[in-house]
Order: structure tokens, then C-alpha cells, then sequence
């Protein structure tokens, strides 16, 4: 996940093979019919708040369609089709792009500068104390007050033949919620002919500074219809991070076999859940350090409307969030988001990885380039 810059041109030039070679078809899955692909691109500009902002709305004309703001680099809507040709919104989120300035829940939103928490708020660097907001009781989470997820992003989009892309950029100032370092981001969405959603985010720092960077998105395979707790999820972790009353890692990697962690094999999320107080929420090491090495991390299926999304990334884990805290306050569309509505699955490094040595670093020097890539491939089965 950092390199020094000397080596980026190589990494971009493997990106293409990452992303086209962890797509291989199942027997029983349905492949797209390429050849009737027709992008089509709509650009709108929308008020949050005192800010402007852009929504792009991208469709491959394959059935496939999502909607991303420039404010807070958000995917309000993500249309797939079902294994009867249907195509249906997969993603909680508000009705209005000017809702999202009150988005406490982060639905579909960019997170950073670091994603999950920090426990106290505080970290070390290079001997200095720094305190970031604390805005999860006594932590620090996704970012802080004024995270990724609240920001307009400098955005435009790009059109090729086989995907088209949404590509963002942000600077943040030296001190931006207590983080040290001027840090550099780019974030860069790509819709592609064969159903699949690619993310790359990119940043570079003058001082060191910390990162995390991942995607907050609800899933939901069954368009809304009912809850998460009947899809089946499979997890290619063999450890996990257990946590303290207050959601922080205790520093130690346990083993999932024999849990009702253990989603190594395909399990509904709600079979065990009553195991886990307060429903999931916890850090799957898929691979316990950095590496540039794009790999499946999970597979979500929903099997009344044949919906399969695969996940895959280079980071080394992926929390596991059942919509526990959803509490019934919005409704779109006559679907009250109630708990366990959606789902989220976010590439990351370990939570509170600043204050644990043996957790892989987040650490990010002058430089050095922060990357990580995340990619979602939507089937039928």
C-alpha cells in the first residue's frame, strides 16, 4: 500500500492486469452480453448546504448504473440487475444529495484521512502527540467532524470505450482535524462494461502523517425488499480483531474457527448474530501486512434475486459492519432503514493501527504514495 514514487509508474501500468485478472466466472453465473454496452454520462450541479457540489450519473447500458457525488466523493445509488434481467437501487442512502450534510450514518461516503477508530482520539508520531477530534464517545472515527465524507471534492469525469470514470481530488491542510501533513488525494471511481465498480484512491503527504482510506457503502442485494440478515456472506479471513466495549481492537488477532466470526465458508449473517452483542462490527484480517496484491475478500449473495457482488482489494482487511446501528430514523422510498438494513464491507487497514505496534503501519512518509484499490464485480446466479 506505499511505495516510493520511483516505483508508481510500474504499479500503474499492473493495475490494469490486477483488476482484469480476480474476475473468474463461476459455472452457474450468468457473463453480460458486452457487445450491447452503451455508456451514457449525465452531469448535474446540487446545493448541500452552502456548497456546490456534482453528481454524475454513469450507466453502462448493461444494466448497471451508479450515481456519485462530488460531496463527500458519495455513491448515492448503485443499480444492478437481478437474474431476471431487473435492475434495482443495491445501496441505502437519502433521497436528496443535499441530505447527505447531515450524513451521520457515512451511507456511500468517501472515509478518511483514517477510516474506522482511533481509540482516544490520539496517536504518536516521531515522539509528538496529536489529537484528533473525538466524535465516537471517547474516540475518533472516520475521519473526525469535517472527514473526507463532508468535503467537496474537485471532480471530472473521463469516457473510454470499455469504462468510464469519475475521477475526484482533495488537499488537505496541514492540521485538517489534528492530522499532521499537507496530504494529497486523489480518488478515482471506474464503471465498467461487465458490471464491475473499480476504486483507487492515491495520496501523498509533505510531513508523516497517518492514512486510512476506504468506501462506506450500505449494501443491500435484495433492492430493499428485506433485511441483511438472509444473505449469505463468505469472508476469506482466518482472524479477526476482537474489541472492547467501546469498539476499540485489544491488540490481539484471534482465530475465527469455531466462532460466530467464522465466515470462511458461506454463512447467513444473521445465523449467528445473536453470538456477537450488538451485531458485527469488526476488523477480518484477510492478510496481516501491506502488499500490492489485489485479492477477494468476500462474496455476498442474496439468493431470491440471484444478486452475487465480489469484493476485492489490497488492503490487509475489511470490516464487517451489520447496520447495527440503524435506527429507523429515515425512510426513502417507503423502506424504513431500520437495523439491519444494509450492510457494509470496508477495505482497510486495522482500526486504532496507530497505537499498535504489531498492527500493519498506516504510517505514511514524504515521498511515498498511498494506495489502495478496491473493486466490487456484480454477477448473477
Amino acid at each position: 500500500m506505499y511505495k516510493p514514487l520511483t516505483k508508481c509508474l510500474m504499479g500503474i501500468a499492473l493495475t490494469g492486469i490486477l483488476f482484469s485478472s480476480c474476475n473468474t466466472p463461476q459455472k452457474d453465473e450468468k457473463e453480460m452480453d458486452k457487445e450491447t454496452v452503451n455508456f451514457k454520462v449525465k452531469v448535474n450541479e446540487v446545493k448541500v448546504g452552502d456548497k456546490n457540489a456534482k453528481v454524475f450519473h454513469l450507466d453502462n447500458g448493461n444494466g448497471m448504473e451508479v450515481e456519485i457525488s462530488s460531496f463527500g466523493g458519495i455513491i448515492s445509488k448503485l443499480i444492478v440487475p437481478d437474474k431476471e434481467g431487473n435492475s434495482e437501487n443495491i445501496v441505502l442512502g437519502y433521497e436528496n444529495i443535499a441530505d447527505y450534510d447531515n450524513n451521520d450514518y457515512y451511507f456511500g461516503a468517501a472515509i478518511g484521512r483514517f477510516g474506522n477508530r482511533i481509540a482516544k482520539g490520539q496517536f504518536e508520531l516521531d515522539g509528538q502527540t496529536y489529537q484528533l477530534a473525538t466524535n465516537d464517545g471517547n474516540n475518533h472515527l472516520h475521519g473526525g467532524l469535517l472527514g473526507f465524507n463532508r468535503v467537496v471534492w474537485d471532480a471530472d469525469v473521463q469516457e473510454g470505450e470499455k469504462s468510464v470514470k469519475v475521477i475526484m481530488s482533495y488537499s488537505s491542510p496541514d492540521g485538517e482535524e489534528g492530522y499532521p501533513g499537507n496530504l494529497k488525494t486523489t480518488l478515482t471511481f471506474e464503471l465498467t462494461a461487465d458490471n464491475k465498480l473499480l476504486l483507487e484512491f492515491e495520496s501523498e503527504t509533505d510531513q508523516a502523517t497517518i492514512v486510512n482510506l476506504t468506501h462506506h457503502g450500505y449494501f443491500n442485494l435484495s433492492g430493499m425488499k428485506e433485511d441483511i440478515l438472509g444473505h449469505q456472506l463468505t469472508l476469506n479471513a482466518s482472524k479477526y480483531t476482537p474489541v472492547d466495549d467501546e469498539l476499540i481492537p485489544t491488540g490481539e488477532l484471534e482465530p475465527v474457527e469455531g466462532t460466530a466470526f467464522d465466515f470462511t465458508s458461506s454463512h447467513k449473517v444473521g445465523e449467528r448474530i445473536a453470538e456477537v452483542p450488538g451485531g458485527y462490527d469488526h476488523n477480518f484480517v484477510v492478510k496481516e501486512s501491506h502488499s500490492d496484491e489485489l485479492v477477494k475478500m468476500a462474496e455476498l449473495y442474496h439468493e431470491a434475486s440471484g444478486r452475487l457482488m465480489e469484493l476485492y482489494a489490497d488492503s490487509p482487511a475489511v470490516q464487517f459492519y451489520s447496520g447495527n446501528f440503524l435506527d429507523g430514523k429515515v425512510t426513502v422510498d417507503n423502506v424504513t432503514y431500520n437495523q439491519y438494513m444494509g450492510l457494509c464491507l470496508e477495505p482497510q487497514t486495522f482500526p486504532n493501527a496507530p497505537n499498535e505496534p504489531s498492527f500493519p503501519t498506516a504510517r505514511l512518509n514524504p515521498g511515498e504514495k498511498y494506495t489502495h484499490k478496491i473493486a466490487y464485480h456484480f454477477k448473477v446466479k
